[in-house]
């Protein structure tokens, strides 16, 4: 249980990194891209990956089915994400309605396709070197890291409920740190 919650947990840091590095190159006016109080992670990366993960061996083996079914197992993690996110947070992190082949805003076909692209490389390259590095943490370290994501996690639905995601940015507060 240790390695799937560290390897969801890398996942969602590197989500959040692409987030970021994507809304600087896309110019976007939302730059930060946090979904939880103090942690910088993107929990619908860490769950598309798992969902990728745990694909029968005969679809990750082979590059164009591992493309199709990455794409449709992160849409599906993307769009229920969507509406964990709304209905139990009361916010939107993503809205899509501006780009073509859309459903609500939720997703749309131009990041499924991001999506399956994306399956390659993590499942050929960056899985092998996750879970070797995943399986090498302790539980002494596991346990803790857990319950500190879990309360992270907890207090940003509660925040999230009462002030949306702008409640999330306590560090804008600090001049020096705040993002631009």
């Amino acid at each position: 249980m240790g390695i799937l919650f560290w390897q969801f947990f890398f996942y969602s840091l590197c989500g959040f990194f692409l987030e970021v590095a994507f809304a600087r190159l896309s110019h976007n006016p939302k730059q930060d891209r946090k979904c939880h109080l103090l942690l910088p992670v993107c929990p619908v990366y860490g769950v598309g990956a798992l969902g990728i993960l745990i694909l029968p061996q005969a679809i990750r083996r082979s590059p164009l089915l591992l493309f199709f079914a990455g794409a449709a197992v992160c849409t599906l993690a993307e769009w229920s994400l969507s509406l964990f996110y709304e209905y139990a947070a009361g916010t939107v992190f993503w809205d899509y309605r501006a780009l073509p082949f859309n459903l609500k805003g939720r997703v749309c076909l131009l990041f499924s396709l991001f999506w399956g692209l994306l399956a390659l490389p993590l499942t050929y390259f960056l899985a092998p070197l996750v879970s070797q590095w995943a399986a090498a943490i302790p539980a002494a370290v596991t346990i803790p890291a857990a319950l500190f994501y879990l309360g992270d996690a907890a207090t940003s639905l509660f925040l999230l409920r009462r002030g949306g995601t702008e409640s999330l940015r306590w560090y804008a507060r600090l001049k020096p740190f705040a993002a631009r």
